[in-house]
């Protein structure tokens, strides 16, 4: 094992991306170091984005088979200057993963994650082997399989990074939109098991019988003519005043202030005309929606819409509370943090077209699974 396969993205300054597969050399751990064969790595949104970027992938084209396969598609020379800081540059991708641990350092740390099969996050994870500080590194309970551990990070964090941000900006209950999502999922069973208030926004019908199937107990749905009132109803009901959006774009972080606010109001001791004092907060951290957030001011004077992310949380939250969080997770891996995946690929197969334009759909409830030495 002197080299192994990884994955790369390219985006030229000429306005095409490239996909591809690297050979890359297998450095020999330092003293704080591992060598992981990794063995499972999710496909999340947050890793289409540096993967596809903005490419139109719908129009790619490929040359090559198997680990030589390239794929090429156009980026809208628009979208450029946005994407200064990567052009022209190889990326490795993948934030997360698991694997077995085939060399250790020297350390006492590493050299007892020897032979475990472990947790990993630290990026490059769509390779075949990877080497990383033992400290990030999560080893995984007796019977866990490298499957069952690979989406330990991104989602579960995300979801108990909500709730944590709920009780310290001093809200008691919350609002998830996109809410049928395998994190949404996970955010439900959260919240259940410590008496969170939570309000699901989900888009389809379909979607609102997958958390109704596991015991979601406010569940609205956007393309209902009743949407805005169903929405007050669950507002009044759980005295939520915080929203996460993973939609982004349009007009649905307004509506739900919009919803707060007249909520709010129902209980309200008396009549200010700068509306409620009590804030209200809807964070976006996703762009199912690319479009423009649009709001409609009529939800008085105390309110924010701004953007949240995983790791800026965890940094302030510091190790402590990281190391708290996270072994809450793998605890819980096989129930309230399980992941479902609709299909395992190959690094060769990740660069079929078809397979792209199916896991690019970033359909709710289809997630699909990395295995980096498959075939």
């Amino acid at each position: 094992m002197t080299t192994g396969l990884q994955l790369r993205s390219l985006i030229k300054k000429s306005g095409e991306l490239e996909l591809s597969l690297a050979k890359v050399e297998i450095a020999e751990p330092g003293p704080d170091q591992v060598v992981v064969k990794v063995e499972a790595t999710p496909i999340n949104p947050s890793d289409l984005g540096l993967l596809l970027g903005p490419a139109d992938v719908s129009a790619a084209t490929t040359s090559g088979s198997g680990e030589s396969t390239v794929v090429k598609a156009k980026v809208s020379q628009a979208a450029l200057p946005f994407l200064a800081a990567r052009l022209d540059q190889s990326m490795a991708v993948g934030n997360e993963g698991a694997g077995t641990v085939v060399k250790a350092g020297s350390s006492d740390a590493a050299q007892a994650l020897l032979g475990k099969t472990v947790s990993m996050v630290g990026g490059s994870m769509y390779a075949q082997y990877r080497v990383l500080n033992a400290r990030d590194c999560q080893p995984l309970p007796a019977g866990t399989t490298a499957a069952e551990g690979a989406s330990w990070f991104v989602n579960p964090l995300t979801a108990l990074g909500m709730t944590e941000t709920m009780k310290r900006e001093g809200h008691k209950a919350l609002v998830h939109t996109a809410a049928a999502s395998n994190l949404g999922q996970m955010l439900n069973k959260i919240c259940n098991e410590d008496g969170i208030g939570l309000v699901n926004i989900v888009r389809s019908p379909a979607q609102a019988k997958i958390l109704k199937d596991i015991s979601a107990r406010h569940v609205v749905d956007s393309s209902a003519a009743s949407f805005q009132d169903d929405l007050v109803q669950a507002l009044v009901e759980t005295g939520a005043t915080i929203a996460f959006d993973a939609i982004g774009g349009g007009k649905l972080a307004s509506q739900i202030l919009t919803a707060m606010e007249i909520a709010l109001n129902k209980t309200a001791k008396e009549y200010s005309r700068y509306g409620s004092t009590t804030h209200k907060q809807v964070y976006i951290y996703g762009s199912l929606n690319t479009g423009a957030v649009e709001l409609t001011r009529n939800y008085g004077m105390a309110w924010g819409v701004g953007g949240w992310l995983l790791t800026p949380f965890l940094q302030k939250i510091g190790r402590p509370d990281q190391v708290r969080l996270r072994e809450r997770v793998v605890n819980s891996l096989k129930t309230t943090f399980a992941s479902h995946y609709t299909k395992t690929i190959s690094l060769a197969e990740a660069l079929d077209l078809a397979t792209i334009a199916a896991y690019n759909k970033r359909a709710t409830g289809e997630k699909y699974l990395i295995a980096p030495n498959k075939g």
